[in-house]
């Protein structure tokens, strides 16, 4: 049996929840209306998602020039990325 994990839990966010929605597809070019958005690619919708859920969960990347450690006298440019995973 399958579980749904898409409902929202305190109703009174759900306004919020949409402005989000609405605010993420703007940013990404897809013209989302009130209600029922059947006409929408895959590709629109998953970009809409993947927008919120870019902004939900950001990734943070440092970057910095350190000593090579195998080559005396070298550097070398280091990237470390960090995010929040669910």
């Amino acid at each position: 049996m399958s579980k749904k994990n898409n409902r929202i839990n305190v109703p009174e966010a759900r306004e919020a929840m949409d402005k989000f929605k609405m605010e993420a597809a703007s940013e990404v070019g897809v013209n989302l209306k009130e209600g029922y958005n059947g006409d929408l690619s895959s590709r629109e919708a998953g970009s809409v998602g993947g927008q919120m859920v870019k902004k939900m969960l950001p990734m943070r990347t440092a970057r910095f020039e350190r000593a090579d450690r195998t080559a005396i006298g070298h550097r070398v440019m280091v990237t470390y990325r960090a995010g929040l995973y669910l």
